[in-house]
């Protein structure tokens, strides 16, 4: 669960951190925009509530999850407001003024800082990600909005974690049956859980970039953006600039499931498949992993085994609509399933709340598609091979 589509993805260190660890990756795709066939606005304009589903407006939506009756949350990035979408299609404010910043309060009285990652328990309550601010975020039904867990501050850089941790741009979150939440603590380059004191424990990670598999702090991230947990109590982690799918145990060992560590999108069994920059995973009961396959456009299954393959998108950045691969995407940033199987997507350059059914039918939930959608990459992608990437807000354009 990206905050994603920050104009053309060149995942980048900004200025001050251009130095010898830069390594650089030949870009995918042609830089031009294509048109969506819209006409007239842009989609951009308003951050008005909507009662109809077509002109609901996000803004770079960067995660959605859903609940047991099938209402959907928006972590909706730029707009620094969780939406939520019900089941007759009506969009609403669940909280947010849609200013920036760290305020608790009652739903609309609430602010937040480019919330990127959402989940739901099953007692309604939704947990967010906040990742400008550092902090997780609790949302009970009625609307109102506390910390979690997390310090308002730029980075933690003791990789020490306590009653009172310091995140630094956790971008993904999960919650199991008995609420805790797990949470991809993306700059620090660990996975962590949250009881509902607020506690809080280092699961998987010491902190320092790598893709080593091992016990506890012996397993080394590298961006890790999104966090999935079954129902056993295991843990998926789409390990971004790994380009791998991770699984830790509940006793915090961690194997890659899947990837072969180099970019591509190539279906296969484990190694043999590869990703670029999967950002977001959710798990279903039988344990086979979704994946939003974020710069590859494409949305990918992992089963039990690290078997891969294609269920939706073409490859190449669009909206159409349709079957498997016959669909396209533009940055699929978040992903969740529901209790029938079915799959939501927030495609976040295309502003769009995207449905892919059992049968693998994508259709256009909610959203407005902007007039026209950039590309993701131009000539190359550029990263920091050290200390991971706070969040995408340090996504820039390095010209």
């Amino acid at each position: 669960m990206l905050p994603a589509a920050i104009t053309l993805l060149v995942v980048a260190v900004v200025a001050s951190c251009i130095k010898t660890d830069i390594k650089k990756i030949p870009g995918k795709y042609d830089p031009t925009p294509y048109n969506t066939g819209i006409t007239g606005s842009t989609g951009i304009t308003s951050s008005t509530d909507s009662t109809a589903v077509i002109p609901a407006l996000f803004s770079s939506p960067s995660d959605v999850a859903v609940d047991a009756a099938g209402n959907l949350y928006i972590a909706d990035y730029w707009y620094n407001r969780i939406q939520k979408i019900s089941t007759n299609g009506t969009v609403s404010t669940l909280a947010g003024t849609g200013n920036k910043g760290a305020i608790n309060g009652l739903g609309k009285l609430a602010s937040f800082n480019k919330p990127t990652g959402v989940a739901v328990d099953g007692s309604g309550n939704v947990y967010v990600a906040d990742a400008g601010n550092n902090l997780i975020r609790k949302i009970t039904p009625d609307g109102t909005v506390s910390t979690l867990a997390g310090t308002v501050v730029a980075v933690d850089s003791s990789n020490t974690v306590t009653n009172a941790p310091l995140f630094s741009g956790p971008t993904g979150v999960a919650v199991d049956a008995s609420g805790n939440v797990y949470v991809a603590d993306a700059g620090n380059n660990r996975i962590c859980v949250i009881n509902q004191s607020g506690n809080t424990r280092r699961l998987a990670g010491n902190g320092n970039a790598g893709s080593n598999d091992g016990a506890g702090t012996a397993a080394t991230f590298n961006n890790p953006t999104g966090v999935a947990v079954d129902v056993a109590g295991n843990v998926y982690v789409a390990d971004m600039l790994n380009n791998l799918i991770r699984k830790i145990t509940p006793d915090g060992t961690t194997t890659t499931l899947a990837g072969s560590g180099d970019i591509g999108s190539k279906d296969g069994i484990t190694t043999a498949a590869s990703f670029y920059f999967p950002s977001s995973l959710t798990v279903d009961a039988s344990g086979n992993v979704y994946v939003a396959d974020d710069i590859n456009n494409l949305i990918r299954a992992v089963s039990p085994a690290g078997a891969v393959t294609t269920i939706a998108g073409s490859g190449q950045a669009g909206a159409q609509n349709g079957f498997g691969t016959q669909a396209s995407f533009n940055d699929p940033a978040g992903i969740s399933i529901d209790a029938l199987g079915n799959l939501y997507v927030a495609d976040a350059n295309n502003n769009l709340i995207r449905k892919i059914t059992t049968a693998g039918i994508v259709t256009s939930v909610a959203g407005t598609l902007p007039k026209s959608a950039l590309r993701h990459i131009v000539q190359k992608i550029y990263y920091h091979t050290g200390k991971a990437l706070n969040n995408r807000s340090m996504i820039n354009k390095l010209h």
